[in-house]
């Protein structure tokens, strides 16, 4: 007999369902609603003795103390600003020195993390607030010097710095152009694969700014269509469609070719930096290593296999090498997006046990110590107190788990939060204290202040326990291991609302895979895998081989051949799961997004496939069509593996896929295009194949908006309840 909940549902697919009245609730699980509050990173103040916080209705940025978390200022108040008046604020920050603030309004996002804002400087002794700039309205990527006497920002594709002393504005570089040149932000590849949002670094004495300037006038060009749509019309293209155009290398094209610069504030020079190395092809990220001489230059070849760290003078422009880190297969993003420069020393994330772990070196390039070791991966770095105490968060307890722990000089290792579960750790500047969020599949996550001088709590500053009452009874989900081909694999189901283990459930396999990630984690989730739960439907997600938090061994199976050990261990999964006495193994369906969907129909389309269904959301379906940085990284390019390509790619299956496939892409992803969604359907087509296709017009790689991202799980249902 089925239950009232599955019956509901099972009903609304026989009549045909077609809007979100179908599936009530749906909206409270993707929408926003089901996440718990959160806690950004505080903002200290200078002497580290407080922290500020934008009040609730916008207008005034307030100075807490530390320890008892009391309002002990207001630092401003948009009623009484002098000169300048603003409604509201959206961001901001206090100069090194702490005399003023930077804030911001109008923010509007471009990419993934990039975004343009109006930006203002508020005095705080004088309380005058005036626009950083009345030349350039929308800004990027702000940054004040040392002593807070000058603001470097991006505008157009050039470099300015406002010197706040003279209230003068001078042009750093005046060949910025769209689409052709770049100088002090990155391009689009850089931000999304190298998670970086600006490209400028100024010396300790304030005498010099070090930029990159990314000439991507070689790089090929994408455009896709913009429409007005509905969600947020565009009126302009009512009739006639628009178009979006940007540089976007895909695998095998050019890179843009990047150099490091360095401007003399004093005689507004810029100088080239020739880096001596022949195997550049990406900077990651320039730093200064806390003195004006040593300007940190992160390298890395094209394969990203070798980085190369240097050492450069900015003023005589002379390079050393200082360290080199190689691996057999890709270097972890942390080896060179994670470089810690410490007063006399950097502390660098390597995998060269096997497994990622800290070693500290000296700015001569000498190995000081390796800090962490052990059969396990250090998933995070925050830094070393003034006695020698560095603090870190691994998988030492489990690769589901992540625990925050320190190391003293001697080597003893002290656990900062509980092993199980998943914690992470923000820091204050001058590591004094830090807050540490902590949660698990039962408990929402909390936010607790500690001091790193005692490691006692000083007191809870976000505990989301009524928001964890409201969702007690989610279902949540039970951990499990399984192995294929001798590995073992860790996986979590989600059972039904009101389970009855004498029934026999349809199931849904969610994964994801990229090379790396996990998500079979220790942790808070509520999320649209609860809700197929809710909607009658098992839920088995399996992390298999390529996925992290396991060493490299378990990774680097999937280098040059991506789909194909995951596909097994997906394949696998669903055997599995078909063997459980309450699954219908006639009825297991598969969904990503993303690389999940690239997945769910890498996996569908092999010839042992147990699958009744798939769904992809924006799904990669050929690696040709993907950036170099992020397809190169795990395929080498084209040219050098073209057989792991064809192999690789989802147009080589169409054949072996038995069961429906519902492909569903925004039609204006700038991350994965919905090209790949058209070539695939034109290669199905091509061999007498079809699937089915939801369109959301002018939406990006999140689909999100409007209410599309319910839309996208309610006809994923829908699609698994009439093919299953």
């Amino acid at each position: 007999m089925i239950s009232m909940g599955v019956f509901a549902f099972a009903s609304a697919s026989a009549l045909g369902a077609n809007s979100l009245a179908d599936y009530p609730e749906l909206e409270r699980y993707v929408e926003g609603s089901q996440l718990p509050a959160s806690l950004p990173p505080l903002q200290y103040t200078p002497d580290g003795t407080g922290y500020l916080k934008i009040s609730d209705d916008g207008k005034r940025v307030v100075k807490h103390d530390v320890k008892t978390g009391k309002e002990v200022e207001t630092v401003i108040d948009l009623t009484h600003t002098r000169e300048t008046t603003l409604g509201h604020i959206e961001g901001f920050t206090m100069s090194p020195e702490g005399s003023k603030l930077m804030v911001y309004v109008n923010k509007s996002m471009i990419y993934r993390r990039s975004f343009t804002a109006e930006y203002y400087i508020y005095e705080l002794r004088s309380r005058l607030l005036k626009p950083r700039s009345t030349e350039h309205k929308l800004q990027q990527s702000p940054i004040f010097s040392p002593d807070g006497r000058m603001v470097a920002f991006v505008a157009d594709n050039n470099i300015y710095i406002k010197k706040l002393d003279y209230w003068s504005e001078v042009a750093v570089t005046t060949d910025g152009e769209k689409n052709k040149i770049i100088n002090g932000i990155p391009d689009w590849t850089y931000e999304e694969e190298f998670a970086t949002t600006c490209s400028m670094c100024w010396s300790p004495d304030n005498l010099t700014l070090c930029f990159l300037k990314y000439n991507e006038s070689e790089v090929p060009s994408f455009s896709f269509p913009l429409y007005e749509g509905s969600c947020n019309p565009m009126k302009q293209y009512a009739l006639y469609p628009g178009e979006f155009t940007y540089k976007y290398p895909v695998a095998g094209q050019r890179n843009s070719t990047v150099t490091v610069n360095s401007y003399d504030v004093e005689t507004r020079k810029i100088k080239p930096i020739q880096l001596p190395g022949t195997q550049t092809e990406y900077i990651p990220r320039i730093a200064f290593g806390q003195a004006p001489e040593r300007l940190m230059v992160t390298t890395l070849n094209r394969a990203q296999t070798r980085m190369e760290l240097y050492c450069v003078n900015p003023r005589s422009t002379v390079s050393k090498s200082v360290l080199v880190e190689q691996w057999k297969a890709w270097l972890d993003p942390a080896t060179y997006e994670d470089i810690h420069y410490l007063p006399s020393s950097f502390v660098v994330t390597s995998s060269r046990s096997g497994y990622k772990h800290l070693y500290e070196y000296s700015y001569a390039g000498a190995q000081l110590r390796q800090i962490t070791s052990g059969d396990y991966d250090v998933e995070a770095y925050y830094g070393c107190n003034a006695l020698g105490t560095h603090y870190y968060c691994s998988t030492a307890s489990g690769a589901i788990n992540r625990t925050v722990s320190s190391v003293d000089k001697k080597g003893k290792v002290t656990d900062l939060s509980p092993r199980t579960g998943n914690a992470s750790a923000t820091f204050s500047p001058d590591m004094a204290y830090y807050t540490m969020c902590y949660s698990n599949t039962k408990q929402a996550p909390s936010y607790k202040l500690y001091s790193t001088g005692s490691a006692k709590e000083i007191r809870t500053l976000l505990d989301n326990s009524a928001y964890q009452k409201r969702w007690e009874n989610a279902p949540k989900p039970e951990f499990f291991t399984m192995t294929n081909d001798g590995v073992t694999l860790n996986g979590y189901i989600i059972k039904p609302t009101d389970f009855d283990a004498s029934k026999r459930y349809p199931v849904i396999m969610y994964q994801y895979q990229g090379p790396g990630s996990q998500e079979v984690l220790d942790r808070w989730h509520i999320g649209y895998e609860n809700y197929f739960a809710k909607a009658g439907f098992v839920v088995v997600c399996v992390d298999g081989r390529g996925t992290g938090g396991r060493g490299r061994a378990f990774q680097d199976v999937v280098y040059k051949r991506l789909g194909y050990y995951e596909s097994k261990d997906q394949i696998a999964a669903a055997n599995y799961a078909a063997q459980l006495p309450y699954v219908d193994s006639e009825r297991i369906g598969i969904f990503g997004w993303s690389y999940g969907g690239y997945e769910a129909i890498m996996a569908s389309s092999q010839s042992n496939a147990p699958y009744a269904a798939a769904v992809a959301v924006a799904p990669v379906t050929d690696w040709r069509y993907y950036d170099t940085v992020y397809a190169e990284r795990y395929m080498l390019t084209p040219q050098e593996n073209s057989d792991g390509y064809r192999d690789a790619s989802t147009m080589e299956y169409i054949n072996n896929r038995r069961c429906p496939l519902l492909i569903m892409h925004g039609t204006a992803d700038d991350n994965v295009h919905f090209f790949n969604a058209v070539q695939y359907s034109s290669a199905c087509e091509a061999q007498g194949r079809w699937l089915d296709m939801l369109l959301f017009p002018n939406m990006n790689h999140s689909i999100n908006g409007c209410k599309a991202r319910s839309v996208v799980i309610a006809r994923l249902l829908d699609y698994f309840q009439r093919n299953m």
